[in-house]
């Protein structure tokens, strides 16, 4: 297996005088890897200058080691792509649909339609194979895009927006499938979002895109680590004496509405904490590590980005 999927050295693209992506420098390891960012900030400029449906205006990339200008036809073989909007062809139905995706990947005919057969029951559309894909509901069509990115039997796969338009449950079933592509068949996913829920559910490694620049990127663990040092406290009782006794060691304290008291401690270890409780005779408590880290940094990230810059990204 391959130590980088994705690499990128100076990737720039503007439309005439707005810049839409800035200076990319990036190398992305295996896995799933989620692409945050507001409504915007250029993730799906990124992608679409990796596959080569926009030419990047300054710098270049690798896709699993293809040059995305001089080898663009071998690293479109070996990726999958669902885009944000629907991609279907009207009139098709699904089998024949993404049979057809098969093909334009270089697949052969005969071998296309098999697969095409075999990634339908995979994401769970096999009894709708020979329905329009006009008549799919949009759970529907978000499954066929993604067994139209499949077919091929891709290396990485590159979804942009891939719950859009779904409710709860149809949003937890395509990520539950989308998770099972990395830790069951070895597939990397890199999955486009501004929903943060998503990208911690299923990724593993983050990047942050903002004003067309990557302003993090880095394992999921590493970035909730940074935020380690706030936790939430749960007091059995006496949550007003808590309250006190850790404002006078000098530790911010905010009080939840749900009860919980949200302190930021001086290092990441609780101890600091478990010593006043001890030190002040407090009732026992529970102690949670921050459950809204990845948030509170993508929001921090984002205000860090707001330097004076020239054109807006998309």
């Amino acid at each position: 297996m391959r130590d980088v999927i994705i690499e990128a050295k100076g990737l720039g693209k503007t439309y005439g005088s707005q810049r839409a992506l800035a200076d990319v420098n990036i190398a992305v390891p295996p896995g799933t890897i989620g692409l945050l960012g507001p409504n915007g900030a250029g993730k799906t400029t990124f992608i679409k200058c990796l596959l080569n449906l926009e030419t990047p205006t300054t710098g270049n990339a690798t896709v699993l080691g293809c040059e995305i200008r001089a080898q663009n036809r071998a690293s479109r073989e070996r990726v999958g792509y669902s885009p944000e909007q629907d991609c279907h062809v009207p009139g098709m139905v699904g089998c024949e649909y993404v049979t057809y995706c098969g093909q334009l990947s270089g697949m052969s005919f005969q071998r296309a339609r098999q697969r095409a057969h075999e990634i339908l029951d995979l994401v769970g559309m096999g009894q709708e194979r020979y329905r329009s894909v006009d008549t799919y509901s949009t759970g529907m069509k978000q499954r066929v895009k993604l067994a139209q990115a499949l077919v091929h039997d891709p290396e990485l796969v590159i979804l942009d927006e891939p719950t859009n338009g779904l409710d709860a449950s149809g949003r937890e079933s395509i990520l539950q499938l989308i998770g099972s592509l990395w830790k069951q068949l070895g597939v990397s996913v890199m999955i486009s979002s501004h929903l943060l829920h998503d990208v911690e559910r299923i990724c593993d490694r983050v990047i942050i895109i903002a004003d067309g620049r990557v302003i993090e990127h880095d394992s999921m663990e590493a970035l909730k680590n940074r935020h380690r040092r706030i936790v939430e406290l749960a007091p059995s009782s006496e949550a007003e004496r808590f309250t006190i006794v850790l404002k006078n060691a000098g530790l911010p304290v905010e009080r939840l509405s749900n009860g919980r008291l949200r302190v930021e401690t001086p290092s990441e270890s609780a101890e600091p904490i478990l010593s006043l409780m001890r030190q002040h005779n407090l009732p026992p408590a529970e102690i949670v590590a921050n459950p809204n880290a990845l948030h509170e940094l993508f929001l921090k990230s984002l205000a860090a980005s707001k330097t004076p810059q020239n054109g807006n990204a998309a």
